[in-house]
């Protein structure tokens, strides 16, 4: 009989996905192999692979994608993370806030974890939030797919600020700060906004680097609010 007909294959399926993505073997802005791939490689059924991969997006640590060819298949997005904040990633989710109120927690929020990354000594590890940034660099990139790990990015800053309740209040947030910073995608302008904000993303280290909380605190705030000026125009 097939171990897919086991009621916990798919949770051995996301388990060996996990230790994957904790070992830094596969890492956020990589692709997953197939579900044919993975079912064959782990010997469970594909709909065990689809049940695990379906978890997974749920919480927050990959985006599936549809279609065929190199653009396909499961992107990874974060590494697993503590319980509190995955529940609240899955709470928040499922609510539609008004893309102003998100915008405004973002900057009370971020405001806060960009000051204190700057204050504290010595500067806290960034290795994550800068293993994104890395990521983001890849040219071949959808804007889509950009926006994903920008999100993300916000939140491993949170994260490595070190106050757990903004960091799962930040996760939480994750997914409505993705809906409306992809809804304010223009194609054609949009080389030019990824250059910029590439650009801004790598100047928050440094600033946090630099140990200058004010100017930390500056650079947060004018990234988010010209974001959300360039995509409430862009859909006027």
């Amino acid at each position: 009989m097939p171990s897919d007909s086991s009621p916990r294959a798919w949770e051995q399926v996301l388990s060996h996905l996990e230790k994957r993505l904790t070992s830094g073997e596969v890492r956020p802005g990589q692709r997953l192999p197939g579900e044919r791939v993975l079912a064959a490689e782990l010997g469970v059924g594909r709909s065990s692979v689809r049940e695990a991969l379906r978890v997974m997006e749920a919480l927050g640590l990959l985006k599936a994608q549809t279609g065929s060819g190199p653009t396909s298949g499961a992107m990874i997005v974060a590494r697993p993370t503590g319980g509190m904040t995955m529940l609240m990633r899955m709470q928040v989710a499922a609510q539609g806030f008004p893309v102003s109120d998100v915008v405004k927690t973002r900057l009370v929020l971020e405001a806060e974890v960009m000051a204190t990354l700057a204050r504290l000594q010595p500067t806290p590890d960034l290795g994550s939030a800068v293993e994104l940034l890395d990521s983001m660099e890849n040219l071949d990139l959808t804007a889509d797919e950009f926006l994903i790990l920008d999100a993300q990015f916000h939140v491993a800053m949170a994260d490595a600020a070190g106050n757990q309740v903004v960091a799962a209040m930040m996760a939480g947030l994750r997914e409505s700060i993705e809906a409306y910073v992809l809804s304010g995608v223009q194609l054609d302008s949009w080389p030019t906004t990824c250059s910029r904000l590439r650009h801004e993303h790598r100047g928050l280290v440094e600033a946090i680097q630099a140990g200058d909380p004010d100017l930390a605190r500056e650079r947060i705030t004018s990234h988010i609010r010209g974001y959300y000026a360039e995509s409430a125009h862009s859909g006027s």
